[in-house]
């Protein structure tokens, strides 16, 4: 049985134990031989309630830190074993001074949004280089817990016994391991990926923000169901629900990819959300519907490309109208002079964009996302009012409707490409307000 004060591998001093689980010990060291620097050594009993598996991770442990160099995880010092009627294998780690996160939530200390934004930033730096490295690093247990505030305020990655640094192969044997409430759902079937660890990230933030453990929260169709406990930007609570979607398709795809766009919702979240000057942009409400018809281009763009189509086409109408008037004449219009014609109109009208438009309307019974160019639709896509479960803007910059479920999953009907950020917090606000106020009729 081990107690603080005893001598592990005639160097490391025992002083207090930090945590324990089956089989597993983490104690808080002085290593003698290094005048007695502070150190953590983390312990596995081997052949108690440890398996082969439980082995494996450790061992796997040990080797990728020892191969890491980054300034927000700890170094791997040295490893060892004892056989003292047990089988005890060591790691050892530097020691970093600071609180975990799951020990300040529990000191009742509550996020603020400025807090878990330069959290997420810091999470993210590690995250991307750790999933860059060849072959990636995946984490795999991401948790308040595992996360230490520094005495620099600077935040550590720790505890690397669930890492992983290869891909899973198909048909392999695997060991599930992660934390149930921060773990998504691929990971539990053995395919854990990038987006798999911005998961754990997002559900991680969730618990900083409400105090409560995801696992403990209310779902609706797999998602965490959090929002109406904090006070938070539309923008980085869209962000939060995007990085943590059990959907892996749905998920940011990369911690550039996620951090990227949070750079965004910060400048989004400073937007106004009243109508922005300028735009031209459409927009009618009222209880039982709600319409909003988006140009193809800015005014100016169009106002610039229909000068310069009149100028093109001015030309070809001098050529053409004499030659018309010449056929209809002698009362024959030849194949040349048709291909002119047609040519003509086909020019004229596909080189001015002011033609299009993008129609979004919706009613109590149905919501319609088309696309219109010259009153002819193209792109159309419908949908039932009361099956939408969301409205956010996606990764790539598109306001995306979440409609379903139907036998052949959820529906995503996208549009809003050419809209400025500004417009999109504005058309994402209008659409939220109008569902909102249309379920209270």
């Amino acid at each position: 049985m081990l107690s603080a004060g005893q001598t592990l591998y005639d160097r490391y001093q025992l002083q207090e134990k930090l945590g324990h689980g089956a089989g597993r010990q983490t104690w808080l060291a002085i290593d003698l031989s290094a005048k007695s620097e502070p150190v953590i050594v983390k312990l596995l009993a081997f052949g108690e309630q440890s398996q082969w598996d439980d082995l494996k991770l450790f061992e796997r442990e040990s080797q990728i830190l020892r191969q890491l160099d980054h300034p927000r995880i700890p170094k791997c010092r040295d490893s060892f074993s004892i056989d003292d009627r047990i089988l005890w294998f060591g790691l050892v780690q530097d020691y970093i001074p600071g609180t975990s996160l799951k020990q300040l939530i529990q000191d009742g200390k509550r996020f603020s949004e400025e807090e878990v934004r330069k959290i997420a930033i810091e999470i993210l730096t590690i995250l991307r280089d750790l999933h860059s490295l060849n072959p990636a690093v995946l984490h795999r247990d991401i948790k308040p817990s595992n996360l230490i505030l520094g005495a620099d305020q600077q935040i550590y990655l720790v505890d690397f016994g669930a890492v992983q640094d290869r891909a899973s192969v198909e048909g392999a044997t695997f060991t599930v391991v992660g934390t149930y409430g921060y773990t998504p759902i691929e990971q539990f079937g053995g395919r854990a990926v990038a987006s798999s660890d911005l998961y754990a990230l997002g559900a991680t933030l969730i618990h900083l923000l409400t105090g409560a453990s995801p696992a403990d929260l209310p779902q609706r169709y797999l998602r965490i169901q959090w929002r109406d406990r904090v006070t938070l930007s539309p923008a980085l609570a869209d962000w939060i629900d995007q990085l943590s979607h059990p959907d892996l398709e749905q998920r940011f795809q990369s911690a550039i990819q996620a951090m990227d766009r949070l750079n965004l919702a910060n400048t989004v979240s400073y937007a106004p959300v009243e109508r922005p000057k300028n735009t031209r942009i459409q927009l009618s409400r009222s209880k039982k519907r709600l319409e909003i018809v988006i140009p193809k281009q800015t005014q100016e763009d169009e106002s610039r490309l229909e000068i310069l189509g009149l100028l093109a086409a001015l030309p070809v109408l001098m050529f053409v109208a004499p030659m018309l008037l010449f056929v209809s004449i002698v009362g024959v219009l030849s194949s040349a002079s048709w291909i002119l014609l047609l040519g003509l109109i086909v020019f004229v009208m596909f080189i001015s964009p002011s033609f299009q438009r993008t129609y979004v309307k919706f009613d109590r019974r149905e919501f319609i996302v088309e696309t219109q160019r010259f009153k002819t639709t193209s792109n159309r896509m419908t949908g039932i009012t009361r099956d939408i479960r969301e409205v956010r803007r996606d990764s790539n910059g598109l306001i995306t409707i979440t409609s379903g479920p139907y036998r052949t999953g959820y529906r995503l009907h996208q549009f809003g490409q050419e809209l400025t950020d500004f417009e999109q917090a504005w058309v994402l606000k209008e659409i939220r307000s109008w569902l909102k106020l249309k379920s209270e009729i």
